[in-house]
């Protein structure tokens, strides 16, 4: 589970600002925020690892590409037998695929894992995906998100911090650091506003927050990334069940690779093929 807000403004200085609540089991290995070796293909990105399936929910590459991925909450179990949904974030930002091509590569392949909704960025267009109905979306300018279901689902926390981002990015330097308290609201959402995606009550109340914080699970890693025209901004801030543990800070330089992008390459990294 996780959510993603964003405000995309192409014309801007800074046209891309992320905020990112990953919420997981506290028992799964995670190795931080952190360089990884450069890839085949010779691309370096930043980001957190799960050491249990492999791949990443959220990272930028040295070329300035984003990707991040939420699960899609049912009532289901998760399949065992599935490649790794984390495996789609890595494969984006480790190839030169533009964000619609590679999207155009995965949308046939979409079923072969659980549900998930996959956000891109190529550097010049931001795209999400919808894996239930193979739906690729190019993203409209201005304040968004996704969590646990379709993108903009009017869930509680989304409108809720949708609104606050909204009003944060109106004013003029604003530091990273109050766009992290955005994520680290508690505020649950009220018994009649719940959404009913086949859990219990109990449990749909206790998610309904953007922070989460229960017995075995809540959120691990709040981050913000701002991504500027010429360079990019990280900060992860990493939890477990005893609260802050430790905080990530990571500011680059944009590659001049990333302003003119090739086609499609037969097969994109990550997709099954």
């Amino acid at each position: 589970m996780c959510l993603l807000a964003w405000n995309w403004n192409p014309s801007s200085e800074a046209p891309l600002l992320l905020l990112s609540n990953r919420d997981e089991f506290y028992a799964r290995a995670t190795q931080p925020l952190h360089w990884w070796a450069e890839s085949t293909s010779g691309h370096q990105i930043l980001a957190g690892k799960d050491l249990q399936a492999g791949g990443t929910w959220l990272g930028v590459s040295r070329s300035g590409r984003l990707a991040a991925v939420t699960n899609y909450r049912c009532a289901e179990g998760a399949r065992p037998d599935t490649p790794s949904r984390g495996e789609l974030v890595a494969g984006f930002l480790q190839c030169d695929a533009r964000a619609a091509d590679y999207l155009k590569c995965l949308e046939v392949h979409a079923s072969e894992y659980n549900p998930f909704n996959l956000l891109v960025f190529d550097g010049q267009q931001l795209m999400g995906f919808e894996s239930r109905g193979s739906k690729i979306l190019t993203l409209p300018h201005g304040v968004g998100a996704v969590s646990n279901a379709d993108f903009e689902t009017p869930w509680t926390k989304l409108i809720r911090l949708k609104h606050r981002l909204q009003e944060q990015s109106g004013c003029d330097g604003v530091e990273t650091e109050e766009f992290l308290k955005l994520l680290h609201d508690r505020t649950m959402a009220s018994q009649s506003n719940l959404p009913k995606t086949g859990i219990s009550q109990e449990l749909e109340h206790a998610l309904s927050s953007t922070f989460i914080s229960i017995p075995g699970y809540g959120t691990r890693a709040c981050s913000v990334i701002l991504m500027g025209t010429n360079s990019i901004k990280f900060v992860e801030q990493r939890f477990d069940e005893n609260g802050l543990q430790g905080t990530e800070q990571h500011s680059f330089n944009v590659l001049p690779a990333v302003r003119s992008l090739p086609q499609a390459p037969q097969g994109c990294p990550g997709v099954p093929s």
